[in-house]
């Protein structure tokens, strides 16, 4: 099928190339194109299905109407169902979204942004690895919009919208004392990343409130490691300390090699430990016993993104930073 071009427009209006460019760049007014005219050009470009030239946009606006979404890993589902949502908010606003996955990798992550700043996108949404600050920065710098989601520096001035993990955390681990557990196991990733260190500090002060924290049951997992290896080192861990009778998953990764681990174990939920997972997952809801999560208000942080990364977009000078918390939900299901 041949692409439609404004020469094929201008033909069939019987107008000039350059009348029929004015019009679809919203500029036919200004030029003094009459009403009819404009309608006329509109009416047959929709009819010929006509679609502007990205690059070519580009070139004339410097705007590519486009938006780099960087997350950890698009296959996770708690990124997946996030891009699915920020995606469909962009396509509201007549954006589309290009998006990649670092893999937790820093240098992969400067590589991805460097290619997206030469892909001149308009805006960046962005879940920054470890040591990404200084490119962020240099963004900030460029004069680029941007906004974090999931994680932030605590230092940087940049818009980010993030879950309140230390609340989510905490009162997970308060319903799990609540409900008589007296040995409660946390599950981390060796990570200096805010959002992981603060679910881990909710954890600690519920527990050491009470007099229960116990260092012992604090386990951190190496996030590159292969499932294989998690689920060895899960096992390791649960065998050494028979008494948990309650874990806290701080990622859905973690708890997914968990269940595994449990079932090779012949750990019993919850009649032998009682499990509660951030992030949900469909594994979880199919799980016998059903698995209880703290879910993330994925399309409340999306849409809150969008509506930051829009503000930047039309006013670099005069939009403010906004740090946005969002309040996690405890959905408790049969594993607890």
């Amino acid at each position: 099928m041949k692409k439609i071009t404004i020469k094929d427009i201008a033909i069939k209006a019987e107008v000039s190339i350059s009348t029929v460019s004015f019009v679809i760049n919203g500029k036919g007014e200004k030029m003094g194109i009459s009403a009819a005219v404009i309608k006329k050009v509109q009416d047959i470009a929709e009819k010929l299905h006509y679609r502007p030239s990205m690059i070519a946009t580009s070139l004339r606006t410097g705007k590519t109407r486009s938006i780099g979404l960087i997350v950890e890993d698009i296959s996770n589902q708690f990124f997946a169902d996030l891009a699915r949502v920020i995606e469909d908010e962009a396509k509201n606003i007549d954006y589309r979204v290009f998006y990649c996955s670092t893999g937790d990798d820093d240098e992969r992550s400067e590589e991805l942004i460097h290619s997206l700043l030469q892909a001149n996108v308009d805006g960046f949404i962005i879940t920054p690895t470890q040591n990404l600050e200084d490119k962020i920065d240099l963004l900030l710098k460029l004069k680029k919009p941007v906004v974090l989601v999931d994680r932030y520096f605590p230092g940087q001035q940049v818009s980010h919208v993030v879950m309140d993990n230390y609340e989510a955390s905490n009162s997970a681990t308060k319903f799990l004392i609540d409900k008589g557990c007296k040995n409660i196991a946390v599950v981390n990733i060796t990570s200096e990343m805010i959002q992981m260190t603060l679910r881990e500090d909710g954890y600690r002060d519920a527990l050491k409130e009470v007099g229960m924290y116990n260092e012992s049951l604090v386990l951190h997992v190496n996030y590159h490691s292969n499932e294989e290896t998690r689920i060895e080192e899960l096992v390791n861990f649960f065998n050494k300390n028979p008494k948990i009778d309650a874990v806290l998953f701080l990622a859905n990764y973690m708890g997914l090699a968990g269940l595994q681990a449990f079932r090779g174990m012949g750990i019993r939920i919850p009649e032998d430990i009682a499990v509660i997972s951030f992030d949900d997952h469909d594994s979880f809801k199919l799980h016998t016993p059903t698995i209880s999560v703290i879910a993330q208000p994925i399309e409340d942080i999306a849409i809150n993104a969008i509506q930051l990364l829009m503000s930047q977009m039309t006013d670099m000078e005069v939009f403010e930073v906004e740090k946005c918390l969002k309040k996690g939900n405890l959905i408790i299901r049969e594993s607890v």
